[in-house]
């Protein structure tokens, strides 16, 4: 038996276990596509739920340049597994105990092949009442935009916006404390979310030495007129169509002391050093966000709004080490542009241009037809400071998307959709394939389109 094989059998005994202990027959529940397997003490004491999907993704890119005769309406045409995920879940009522395992089964989403990044959630929680729990592990973290807290599965459009692909951490390990509070002769209730974490998002490079201090970070919601129905306030669209208004309003802000990666999804991305190569901690990073999620009769608005900042950037940094493992000297650091012109920069301003730094703002809203079928719209606007890595024209440089998109459900439990969206990138800077300058890729200004075909099938 390989190395996999015996992480999943003891998991499953893990899992199974309390049946075993407590002399408890297993019950298989009525099975929905879409709803997973259910299996059950036979006091209903103790169930544990299995799912999993997967969403098979075509996407066509066009690039079109304003002022080259070499490059032009360069077409990138790709099918891949974009999303295969194994979810288990469990609770159990006398004690509160709940947790969940998912496994993220695509290599699409596993940076350089590293099944390091196979675990996607692992965390127990305990009912401390019944209106607050306390969880530990990894996790979605409650500090990003809302978008991030929403199923993947339940997406309006093929994939998430630009704001959360440039702003969020994904997950996070550490504990979580979540609650509830429901204002007495009202339908209005108050969410609160406290979390202290490693600040180094999830993966291997979470759990290797921390370069840097705790991540600290809450977030509170507001729903004046009652909760969503079906978890809608963790779903996309509102394909449950809400009777009544539903309305979310959010706040959130994350205070991370010593970053060692872009935005903190990674861990020593890049060191610092002073002159006589002692390590010196980075930045301090400062996120703070707002969130507005609107529903109602098959109607649905998201509305979100992200902002960062970094403080206490050490005078005594002299040195970068980087995972290629040279040493550079950054109090003059050159950098060119795609004309070849060079620029200088301080300590401070070549330390914020490693980062995500600026603001963002993505709005979507979309309508669910009775016939389970949905047209979608979204426009996400980055706004980088002046030095940010929000800049760089390797990566980044494309601050205006526009999307449109259509989606057909044949269920209104997410077992099987099929979904198409048109995005349009413009005054996007595009690195040049071929042409250098002083080492550096010459680019162009233009726009970028993106046609997405996605089937998802859920059991």
């Amino acid at each position: 038996m390989n190395l996999f094989s015996n992480r999943i059998y003891v998991v499953l005994v893990v899992i199974f276990f309390p049946f075993y202990f407590h002399g408890q027959e297993l019950l298989l529940g009525d099975y929905i596509p879409g709803n997973g397997l259910t299996f059950a003490s036979s006091d209903d004491n103790y169930k544990v739920v299995i799912r999993g999907y997967t969403q098979s993704l075509f996407e066509s890119r066009r690039m079109s340049y304003d002022s080259s005769g070499l490059v032009n309406n360069n077409i990138y045409n790709r099918f891949r597994a974009r999303r295969v995920r194994l979810r288990i879940s469990g609770k159990q009522l006398n004690p509160g105990f709940s947790y969940r395992l998912q496994l993220n089964l695509a290599e699409s989403e596993v940076d350089n092949d590293e099944l390091s990044n196979i675990l996607w959630d692992a965390w127990i929680g305990y009912n401390i009442n019944k209106y607050y729990r306390i969880s530990f592990g990894q996790k979605s973290s409650p500090t990003d935009n809302i978008e991030v807290l929403m199923a993947s599965n339940t997406l309006q459009l093929p994939e998430r916006s630009r704001l959360t692909g440039a702003f969020s951490n994904i997950r996070e390990i550490g504990l979580f404390i979540d609650g509830r509070n429901n204002i007495s002769g009202t339908k209005m209730v108050i969410k609160p979310s406290f979390n202290i974490t490693t600040g180094d998002g999830y993966g291997f490079k979470s759990i290797s030495k921390d370069y840097g201090g705790l991540k600290y970070g809450a977030r509170i919601n507001f729903l004046p007129f009652g909760l969503f129905r079906n978890f809608g306030q963790f779903r996309q669209g509102d394909l449950v169509r809400e009777l009544n208004p539903k309305l979310l309003i959010g706040f959130s802000a994350s205070y991370n002391h010593g970053i060692s990666s872009r935005r903190g999804r990674g861990n020593g991305d890049w060191l610092f050093y002073d002159s006589d190569t002692n390590y010196v901690k980075g930045p301090d990073y400062l996120k703070y966000g707002m969130d507005i999620l609107f529903k109602y009769r098959g109607f649905s608005l998201l509305a979100e709004y992200v902002h960062t900042e970094i403080y206490n950037v050490s005078k005594n940094i002299s040195l970068r080490n980087n995972y290629y493992g040279d040493n550079k000297p950054i109090d003059r650091w050159v950098s060119f542009d795609q004309n070849g012109n060079a620029s200088e920069y301080t300590i401070e301003q070549y330390m914020r241009k490693q980062l995500i730094l600026g603001s963002g703002i993505n709005v979507q809203a979309g309508y669910i037809f009775k016939n389970l079928i949905s047209i979608d719209g979204r426009v996400t606007i980055l706004n980088p400071d002046d030095y940010s890595f929000l800049n760089s024209t390797l990566y980044y440089n494309r601050n205006k998307y526009y999307e449109i998109g259509i989606s057909k459900y044949f269920t209104k439990n997410y077992s099987f959709k099929v979904q198409a969206s048109y995005r349009f990138i413009d005054n996007a800077f595009i690195r040049h394939p071929t042409e250098f300058i002083n080492n550096y890729r010459q680019g162009f200004s233009g726009s970028e389109s993106i046609f997405y075909l996605m089937v998802q099938l859920a059991f």
